[in-house]
């Protein structure tokens, strides 16, 4: 499940449908390329109906061979009529979250697991044949993921925002979404919660979500739980998001679900800000290069 429906406002637009390779490859196309040797057998893209042209010119149409549904995350799916008329009195235009992008795609889930990825992010083969060794087991119950290094997960050009993993046991113990992270000459930094308060310093080596999750299929009615539940407090109807994180974190708390954090030496590498495509783009280049991927992408034998 690709969630690809962002707006791309720090970006200054549509990061998902940026070319990054050679021949047009946009990150997500290497996510898929992964994920298909990696014996995932089909992907379901999350995105609004108002880009649904431009994303199949810009990169379905690359993609023949590959086995795709589409769903569509837009402000009304489903969200109750009464609740929605409030937003949008309220003056929402912002997407719901990514917790509202799982459940928009929730019914192309015919399997008894799958993966949730950013589309703006690259995670690397390792972490797919990580996570798919775990979610072939026909019989499973508990989540998968793969975290990263948050060192390795920062821009040059700018804060980000970051799942905050605590791991014990090779279990995820919380997860917590924090903003405005940053590195500085002495260290790595989130900003203060409030106006008055001190910045918290985060170890580089800490464990990170990078929305690279793998489910059972019986996580959604958990999922849809705590969304309904998001909805009903009217201070996030204006243009509070719903986060997959947070939404793990009360899963897990509450005993609803059991995350096993797996190890995967990959290599994370995304465009959260404009000047970020530049670096991603001399990434693959260099994987290009050491021949991980052919130029260009989608040729056969790309998928065996």
């Amino acid at each position: 499940m690709v969630l690809a429906a962002g707006m791309g406002s720090r970006y200054g637009g549509l990061k998902q449908m940026d070319p990054i390779g050679e021949h047009g490859e946009t990150l997500l196309d290497y996510s898929v390329y992964d994920a298909l040797r990696s014996g995932f057998e089909k992907v379901v893209f999350i995105i609004r109906r108002t880009m649904e042209k431009d994303f199949r010119d810009a990169v379905l149409s690359r993609m023949a061979q590959v086995p795709y549904e589409i769903a569509y995350q837009d402000l009304d799916s489903l969200i109750p009529p009464d609740i929605f008329s409030e937003s949008q009195e309220k003056g929402r235009t912002k997407p719901w979250g990514t917790v509202h992008a799982v459940l928009c795609g929730a019914d192309t889930v015919k399997v008894p697991a799958f993966a949730v990825i950013n589309a703006d992010d690259f995670y690397g083969r390792e972490a797919f044949d990580a996570l798919g060794s775990f979610l072939i087991n026909p019989k499973i119950t508990q989540g998968y993921l793969v975290p990263y290094r948050l060192e390795k997960t920062l821009s040059e050009q700018g804060t980000v925002t970051r799942g905050i993993c605590e791991i014990q046991g090779g279990r995820l113990v919380s997860v917590d979404e924090v903003s405005a992270i940053a590195r500085e000459e002495t260290g790595i930094f989130a900003a203060p919660a409030t106006e008055d308060g001190d910045k918290t310093e985060l170890q580089p080596d800490t464990p990170v979500s990078m929305n690279f999750w793998g489910f059972p299929r019986s996580v959604l009615p958990a999922l849809r739980k705590y969304f309904f539940e998001f909805l009903q407090n009217p201070d996030n109807l204006e243009k509070a998001e719903c986060y997959l994180p947070r939404a793990i974190d009360w899963c897990v708390k509450s005993g609803l679900l059991t995350v096993r954090a797996l190890k995967a030496d990959a290599d994370w590498f995304g465009v959260t800000y404009k000047e970020d495509r530049e670096n991603a783009a001399r990434h693959i280049a260099a994987l290009v290069a050491d021949g991980t991927y052919p130029a260009p992408l989608w040729q056969p034998p790309a998928v065996s």
